[in-house]
């Protein structure tokens, strides 16, 4: 559509014509609890779809999101918009509201800084209309920045609110295996014993406590009682040590976690403080700490080949009878998936020769580094020729690979040794001390 705009000088009446508006059409929909009752992206499309149909707008490009705008440069569909309305694509935006565009003073200013470099000519809202004129464009950013002001407003709210909650004695969020979140309004954040999970946490404190049982003893034990948690899974051998460090268990709590802020809950305590102190203790006790992180050439690369989980390492050392000692490193299932999987273990040495013998069963297609393998094959020959004299002869391109892989496995560096196997299209897998791909 063509604006002609008249003025008169002189007695005549020459047009002027305003440039030819290009509408994006943007709706936005937000995971922000006060907008709740704002109309959804469908209905702003439609309502906005008919006033451009009675008022002969043109839409280019209808943008739908679903983000919140509290954060600069998080909507990746708004972003998407500035900058082709930067590159002319349209000039012009249609919303159902001036806070569907912006709740931040970052995404605010892009929008204004567009209608100074004229770039953006205007906004077109249910009710309102903002184009580059001073007041229009001071109404503009006072409505985006109350936007602003209500998030702000709103997280100050959210944290006073949720620090009350806690000074009341009830804890937000999930409640811990063992208990139940209410689900009356009125009882917010409160949290009640879960009569079938309750007894069951009792007695994993007792089992440690009193009988010294360790957290993959109890990890068997829930498994052959068949216990799962109230979202019908089982626990795995973390969430078991996080039951049993969580004063929430005894009648205490931390909110936020690390906070150091510490407040005594009006929930059912499952157990007493004292049983929880015996349980640290026996923790304590048992607890090995880790040593320096250490690197093994062949971990996170093989799969266990009875249940799937990955293959780790560790070193021993043994000492011998002139006073030195020996590093011996064994590779071992994780038993991520099965704890009491009986893949047995197996020595570097053992697992670097199962290595070298695939090398001359599997196709050089296989490996991923087959170039560069060849390059330094050649880069070798090279050398030999032109500085130690030998003579050119017929290698074999194909044993020559083989041979230099297995050199790599004996002989290579850690780095060397991983990307070798790193790049193998094909899995392998460790069982029963023997390697295989798949």
């Amino acid at each position: 559509m063509t604006q002609t705009i008249t003025t008169q000088r002189n007695g005549q009446s020459p047009p002027i014509v305003a440039p030819k508006l290009k509408y994006c059409l943007y709706a936005r929909k937000s995971t922000e609890a006060e907008d709740k009752q704002v109309l959804s992206i469908d209905s702003q499309i439609k309502e906005m779809l008919a006033l451009a149909e009675k008022e002969n707008l043109k839409i280019i490009d209808i943008k739908r999101e679903s983000h919140s705008s509290k954060e600069v440069g998080q909507r990746k569909i708004f972003n998407e918009m500035i900058d082709e309305i930067r590159i002319g694509k349209y000039n012009a935006i249609l919303t159902w509201a001036p806070d569907r565009l912006s709740r931040n003073a970052g995404d605010l200013g892009s929008i204004v800084d567009l209608i100074d470099q004229k770039l953006l000519i205007e906004i077109r809202t249910h009710g309102q209309r903002f184009t580059n004129n001073p007041n229009e464009k001071f109404l503009l950013m006072i409505l985006g920045s109350q936007a602003k002001l209500e998030n702000d407003n709103k997280a100050v709210n959210v944290k006073r609110g949720l620090k009350t909650r806690c000074e009341m004695g009830y804890r937000p969020g999930v409640a811990p295996t063992g208990y139940l979140n209410e689900k009356h309004v009125d009882k917010k954040c409160q949290c009640r014993i879960d009569p079938k999970r309750a007894p069951v946490i009792k007695q994993m404190f007792e089992k440690v406590a009193n009988e010294q049982w360790s957290g993959r003893k109890l990890f068997r034990w829930l498994n052959e009682i068949e216990f799962k948690s109230k979202t019908g899974k089982p626990l795995v051998l973390g969430n078991i040590y996080l039951i049993l460090r969580n004063p929430f268990y005894y009648g205490e709590f931390e909110f936020p976690v690390g906070s150091g802020n510490w407040y005594n809950g009006k929930h059912t305590p499952i157990i007493d403080k004292p049983l929880f102190d015996k349980v640290q203790t026996a923790l304590s006790e048992n607890f090995v700490p880790k040593t320096e992180s250490k690197e093994f050439a062949f971990t996170k690369l093989i799969k266990c080949g009875y249940c799937g989980s990955g293959i780790s390492a560790d070193e021993k050392f043994k000492k011998l009878k002139d006073g030195g000692t020996n590093r011996h490193v064994y590779y071992f299932c994780t038993k991520a998936r099965n704890i009491d999987c009986s893949n047995p273990a197996i020595n570097e040495p053992s697992l670097i020769e199962e290595l070298t013998n695939l090398m001359d069963k599997i196709n050089l297609d296989e490996l991923g580094v087959k170039s560069r393998i060849e390059q330094e094959i050649a880069r070798f020959n090279k050398f030999r020729i032109g500085v130690l004299g030998h003579k050119k002869g017929n290698s074999n391109s194909e044993v020559d690979i083989r041979n230099y892989a297995k050199y790599l496995l004996k002989e290579g560096t850690l780095v060397e040794k991983r990307e070798l196997l790193f790049f193998l299209k094909s899995k392998l897998v460790l069982k029963d001390r023997k390697i295989a791909i798949f």
